[in-house]
């Protein structure tokens, strides 16, 4: 029996549907079915009377519930007790090219965060995790990432990506219609080709190689002026202003989303980091990367 089950039962309990249930926890249906039925076993009782139409808790479901609450409770009261004991502790944060608000000032409670001054690609601020130069990092990973460095990952913020076309027309653009550019400059820009090359095989977009690293900035603007199609934009380029003789167009067709991952250490015990991750990632949501007309690369860890 483990808490995070327990949590999962009062969710579907206050809930009393599966579907939601998992939405709200920002895990997979089946997954949280499997969890339900693994405490049950654990605790020898059926906790939900369930068929196709309804779900209603059982009599001894109805009487666990809220011993379960009190212990949820106390669980959350000695994390609040550790993590305010911990807050002195130095906490190392790594990052690729986006931040939340305030992300100091978020954890001062648990802990003190320090923002790594080196911005670096992906698959090296993950690479910095694995190996302890950073306790955590926000980029782009996959699941075979987080494998091969031993992390784990939440969701903590997600862009929704768009063209930039030639001209004025601001209308949206079927993401087949578009190009999306891989750079030979593995180095700097592996995790955006493998994105870029997954988005082109699931939508039709039309891959592009370069060899000029012209994935951001000005040389990314003179590609989109020489290319006969809108260029999806790079996350790393998300906020910025395009020049008047360009246009951002929305993608449809589906909507694209890039994740930023929040990851550390699988064998991380230290309460601060523990803490850390819970403060800057609480009421997240799922920006959107769930709808039915979103899409994600397959092994994005986030996708259901």
């Amino acid at each position: 029996m483990e808490l995070r089950q327990l949590r999962y039962f009062v969710a579907v309990a206050e809930e009393l549907n599966f579907g939601r249930a998992a939405e709200r926890l920002l895990i997979a249906g089946p997954s949280l079915s499997q969890q339900i039925k693994a405490l049950e076993r654990d605790l020898g009782v059926r906790l939900f009377d369930r068929d196709r139409r309804s779900v209603s808790l059982t009599p001894a479901g109805t009487a666990l519930l809220p011993h379960i609450r009190a212990v949820l409770e106390r669980a959350d009261d000695v994390r609040s007790r550790a993590a305010r004991m911990s807050g002195s502790e130095p906490v190392r944060l790594g990052y690729v090219s986006w931040l939340p608000a305030d992300p100091v000032a978020r954890v001062s409670a648990v802990a003190q965060l320090h923002v790594d001054a080196w911005v670096a690609p992906s698959h090296t601020q993950a690479a910095r995790v694995s190996s302890g130069g950073l306790d955590l990092a926000i980029c782009w990973v996959c699941t075979d990432d987080l494998e091969r460095h031993g992390l784990n990952a939440r969701l903590i913020g997600a862009d929704r990506l768009y063209a930039v076309a030639a001209g004025t027309d601001p209308d949206a653009v079927r993401v087949r219609d578009t190009a999306v550019l891989c750079s030979d400059d593995t180095a700097s820009w592996l995790q955006w080709n493998v994105y870029a090359e997954r988005l082109a095989r699931d939508t039709g977009a039309h891959a592009v190689r370069i060899s000029d690293s012209g994935i951001t900035g000005s040389g990314f603007f003179d590609h989109v002026r020489r290319s006969p199609r809108p260029i999806v934009n790079c996350p790393k380029s998300q906020t910025s202003s395009v020049p008047s003789d360009l246009v951002k167009r929305p993608l449809v067709e589906p909507r694209v989303y890039w994740t930023w991952s929040l990851v550390w250490r699988r064998d991380e015990t230290r309460s601060a980091v523990l803490a850390t991750v819970d403060a800057l990632t609480d009421g997240v949501g799922d920006l959107g990367i769930h709808d039915p007309d979103a899409w994600l690369p397959e092994d994005d860890p986030h996708r259901r």
